[in-house]
């Protein structure tokens, strides 16, 4: 991947329909198609989050949502995080981890954050400082584990 990313984090009212659209498309191609995962991706919690866009020439290649304190855990949150599969092994997760907690940071204050990760993914969030903090759960038929980075 050559050019950098371009980064863009809107809250739910300012994704044009064409950012909506990108982003449930691709959370769609990995979280449901790709991981053979039926459910209900579109939660009820997308309008009070903040959104995270990695694009390079209008194409989105990397998104997460920011999820503010209170609403999924106690702490503030980062989820639904995915990559464009044609970018795997270039790094571009790392890249969207260090943006999103940036972003978490600066738009609530420096603070821990909690995820509920994919259990297999562990090592990859122990990168970027996240800790276990429970034991794995199965949610949707996938281990999970939440995670907190102090």
């Amino acid at each position: 991947m050559s050019a950098a990313l371009t980064w863009r984090c809107l809250p739910f009212d300012d994704l044009s329909p064409r950012a909506l659209y990108d982003l449930l498309r691709l959370r769609t191609d990995v979280f449901v198609i790709e991981q053979n995962c039926v459910f209900q991706d579109m939660d009820g919690a997308d309008p009070d989050c903040h959104h995270l866009l990695g694009e390079r020439e209008g194409r989105l290649l990397a998104y997460a949502r920011l999820v503010p304190a209170g609403l999924k855990f106690a702490e503030a949150s980062i989820g639904r995080v995915v990559s464009d599969p044609a970018t795997r092994g270039t790094g571009m997760g790392h890249a969207l981890m260090r943006e999103a907690i940036s972003h978490v940071h600066r738009r609530w204050g420096q603070q821990p954050i909690r995820i509920g990760a994919q259990a297999h993914l562990q090592g990859f969030y122990r990168q970027h400082g996240f800790e276990p903090a429970g034991p794995i759960y199965v949610e949707d038929g996938i281990d999970h584990i939440e995670m907190l980075r102090r």
